[in-house]
């Protein structure tokens, strides 16, 4: 647990050297975040332009702005610590949790959810089921990205009080006005051109933290060396140890990780979280909304070393990194090495990119927030039917209350030292519960109006009832949170699948012809939507990206596999 203690020795022995030239650079980016908002702010006009832009981007913009959404600091400090924790099996979240789910998302579920028309993941529920199944998802996914929110928010205040000595309020307050300012500023559109820039900032922050890791350790041998001393063999490879009944340090086998991870979890994140989801939506036509996610699958095939090498580096100068007689969390590995590694004027590169990563995470929450608080809660429940621009004014305050939640929200990652196993556990919460209904509604005509409420409702129980139940309480032993998880996922999925097959099996299914565009083997008109100039050349075509994706996921295995 992150206690003021800590924290506080953080700031005494992992304070940067930063000097004017580091704050020039930081100010800098702050200016431009909100250049972007003002100039944003012009092509607002209705609510459309605010919550989707207008559905007018191109598919580069929104395939950076999908990965970029993603690459939050939880996510680069997280999936550091989880390599830092459990070593190589990091890979497991990109290749086998992450490729196959987007490719799915792009050649299966955008062509129902943007040929729909829909404005959000909650409001396709609407349509396939009734509106108790959407008021509960809409409610879950609220409550879960202003949680995942307060991460973002949480996580910034630590490392910016130990990296720079700001208080952790100062930290929140200033990272939070400047998110508040250019999404309320410019919608959507602001958050995703910012979006591209912090994906980019990320990347000049990483690389030459990786690069300068790599050569303090002696290389790729040096490192896997001095892991296998002190951390054995399995370590440093991506299956060793997985056999069922073997001891891992991840705790978890094959099976948990082929199903929890990467069947479960994976596509319930991906697939039905609209924090992603949205940036799809926003492009310009249905092709374009294909080649997001596939588009943004390459990148994240790779980035996979840009927070996975400084996790082990760590791992590898620190004995015992992560442990009490350390001094270190396992969510220090990315601080520790920017102390330890960078000059001055790159160290402010660095610290601009985990805060460009920061705001990247919580704007793709809270921006995803407001659009499903305005338009699937608000306008469809408590104030209907008003003129478009009451709605673009609504969607402005409520993204105001949003950040204002998060900040009270953010001290509940602190019982987490690694901050991408709460992620994690939120994602078996609401996620997969979500996906369940999903999946089953659209592959299964014979679903009832009301197995979507009662097939969610179930799932989220069920994965809560597991972790807190079975799992804290010791009923079941679960070495790691991270086995929990999985298990969590697999449980949530089975039971809303259960329930939805057994209320199906007693209740009336919507009339086939209220299925069209909804149902697997159906069509919508949207769907009919004819490729725009370009965009059926041969290399954009959303099958040969996504199975190119896949498998050039499956051959990054190979040297990781003995």
């Amino acid at each position: 647990m992150q206690s003021s203690t800590n924290a506080a020795y953080l700031a005494a022995e992992l304070r940067l050297p930063t000097n004017w030239l580091d704050y020039l650079i930081l100010g800098i980016y702050f200016v431009v975040v909100l250049g972007i908002g003002f100039a944003a702010r012009r092509s607002v006009k209705t609510s459309l332009d605010f919550f989707l832009s207008g559905r007018s981007l191109p598919a580069w913009i929104t395939g950076l702005a999908f990965i970029s959404a993603n690459l939050a600091a939880t996510e680069i400090l997280g999936m550091a610590a989880n390599s830092a924790q459990y070593g190589v099996y990091t890979v497991h979240w990109y290749w086998i949790g992450a490729i196959p789910a987007m490719v799915f998302l792009g050649l299966v579920m955008m062509p129902f959810y943007y040929g729909s028309k829909v404005r959000s993941v909650p409001e396709m529920l609407l349509l396939r089921f009734d509106k108790w199944a959407h008021l509960l998802s809409s409610a879950l996914f609220a409550f879960a990205a202003i949680l995942i929110s307060g991460v973002n928010l949480y996580a910034l205040a630590i490392v910016v009080e130990a990296l720079l000595g700001w208080p952790q309020w100062v930290a929140i307050v200033v990272a939070g006005a400047f998110v508040l300012a250019y999404i309320t500023l410019g919608g959507l559109s602001s958050a995703i051109y910012n979006e591209v820039l912090q994906f980019f900032v990320i990347l000049a922050a990483l690389i030459p933290l990786v690069v300068l890791g790599m050569k303090k350790v002696g290389g790729w041998d040096g490192l896997t060396d001095a892991l296998t001393k002190t951390h054995g063999s399995d370590f440093t490879t991506a299956w060793g140890g997985t056999g069922i009944g073997s001891d891992n340090p991840l705790g978890a086998n094959w099976l948990t990780i082929v199903l929890g991870l990467g069947f479960v979890l994976s596509f319930g994140y991906w697939t039905t979280n609209f924090a992603e989801v949205q940036r799809a939506l926003s492009a310009k036509n249905l092709s374009a909304a294909q080649r997001t996610p596939l588009i943004a699958a390459y990148p994240k095939i790779f980035i996979v070393f840009l927070v996975m090498l400084p996790g082990l580096t760590a791992a590898a100068l620190v004995p015992g990194f992560g442990t009490e007689e350390s001094g270190y969390q396992y969510n220090d590995a990315i601080p520790y090495l920017m102390e330890q590694l960078l000059p001055n004027g790159v160290l402010g590169i660095a610290v601009t990119g985990l805060l460009a990563a920061f705001m990247a995470g919580m704007a793709a929450n809270v921006s995803s927030f407001n659009t499903v608080f305005t338009n699937d809660i608000w306008a469809r429940y408590v104030v209907k039917d008003r003129e478009d621009t009451y709605y673009v004014r609504f969607g402005r305050l409520i993204t105001v209350i949003g950040v204002c939640a998060s900040v009270g929200t953010a001290f509940l990652a602190s019982s987490f030292s690694n901050i991408m196993s709460y992620l994690q556990t939120l994602f078996s919460f609401f996620n997969v519960p979500m996906f369940v209904v999903f999946i089953v509604g659209m592959f299964w005509k014979r679903a009832s109006v009301v197995s979507g409420f009662w097939g969610l409702l179930a799932g989220t129980v069920a994965a809560m009832l597991n972790y807190f139940w079975i799992y804290k309480q010791g009923i079941i032993d679960i070495p790691t949170d991270q086995g929990a998880n999985f298990v969590s996922a697999i449980v949530g999925f089975v039971a809303g699948a259960v329930v939805m097959f057994a209320v199906s099996m007693f209740t009336a299914p919507k009339p086939a012809e209220e299925l069209q565009g909804l149902v697997y083997g159906t069509r919508s008109p949207g769907m009919a939507e004819a490729p725009a100039e370009g965009d059926d050349a041969w290399y954009r075509r959303p099958a040969l990206l996504g199975w190119g994706a896949i498998i050039l996921a499956a051959a990054c295995y190979i040297p990781f596999s003995f």
